[in-house]
């Protein structure tokens, strides 16, 4: 009897070691449309994920990642800004000592403040920036001379990426100043041929006297989805596609969907791209988060081009604590 317990007990216990072995210790954040914001010596993950607003993750060194404890994880909540539902694609930045998140709730653009990146981000009055039609997609940049900008996507005959001015106090757009940046022509942009081609995500850094507006093409659910860039000497442009696109697709990674990131520089003072990409390759949502790193390389001419490093691409992994 003892022989046959024994036995059994290892049967048992190997059994359940095979489990936790077969079980993976951590899985990737599923967080679309993402970005990462880096502030003294912290790192804020947010993305689309929810109906009820805006998570946010918190680590120091972009491998151990916390939730927020308070207000349930998230950074802002519905109900303490604009928007019923539809939260998409935040970006969070910093003038002087407040925050601010501008975002896409109800197919519309908002701006909310907060005092931290934690949140929570409000607005006094909820209200969307003014425009016609659908909004979407926001990326506030701040030019050297201090004059701020609004890259978004309008929705017009295809996902078209727009530029505004904005006022100095980030509350509304200034009128009569909106102008179209770029749209789907190319045929890396629209692989389905669709008669609605979509350019979206747009991302501006500045290297010296040029401007460089990052941006993704193809519907997010088509596996083509992918990164390119355009360049202009002016933050209203005109734009010129660089030859080279797409920087970031699923030829290079070998992941479906890869795209609508954004950049920052991390602790050693490296660029890298956070972006999604589908679940898997059999399945699209819910839409897997990445990074990689990337640097301005002078090309025979001694124009700076976007580098991208396919070695350093990794998921976001969500460990269990």
């Amino acid at each position: 009897m003892k022989y046959i317990y024994a036995l059994f007990l290892c049967f048992s216990l190997c059994s359940v070691s095979k489990e936790l072995l077969a079980k993976p210790l951590n899985d990737p954040f599923y967080l679309a449309d993402p970005i990462i914001f880096a502030d003294n010596g912290s790192y804020y993950l947010y993305g689309t994920s929810s109906d009820q607003g805006f998570l946010v993750y918190v680590s120091k060194d972009l491998k151990t990642w916390n939730k927020k404890s308070e207000n349930n994880g998230f950074a802002l909540k519905k109900g303490d800004a604009f928007g019923s539902k539809g939260f998409w694609a935040p970006q969070v930045f910093k003038r002087d000592n407040t925050y601010y998140m501008a975002y896409t709730a109800d197919e519309q653009i908002a701006i909310a403040q907060s005092k931290s990146p934690l949140g929570p981000f409000k607005q006094e009055t909820p209200k969307a920036i003014s425009g016609a039609g659908k909004q979407i997609d926001p990326f506030v940049f701040t030019d050297t001379d201090g004059k701020n900008y609004l890259y978004h996507v309008k929705l017009d005959r295809g996902n078209r990426i727009y530029v505004s001015e904005l006022k100095a106090d980030f509350s509304d757009v200034v009128p009569n100043t909106a102008k179209e940046c770029l749209s789907g022509t190319e045929f890396w942009e629209n692989t389905a041929k669709t008669d609605w081609p979509v350019t979206e995500g747009p991302t501006v850094l500045k290297k010296d006297q040029l401007y460089y507006l990052f941006y993704s093409a193809n519907d997010f659910r088509n596996p083509d989805y992918a990164v390119g860039y355009a360049t202009s000497s002016s933050p209203r442009g005109p734009w010129k596609k660089y030859a080279g696109n797409p920087i970031i697709s699923r030829k290079l990674l070998k992941f479906n969907g890869t795209g609508h990131g954004d950049f920052f520089t991390d602790q050693k003072g490296a660029l890298q791209y956070v972006f999604h990409t589908h679940h898997n390759n059999q399945k699209v949502s819910p839409r897997a988060t990445a990074i990689i790193k990337a640097a301005f390389v002078k090309d025979k001419n001694g124009t700076d081009q976007m580098e991208i490093d396919p070695k350093s691409f990794r998921f976001l992994m969500q460990g269990i604590n």
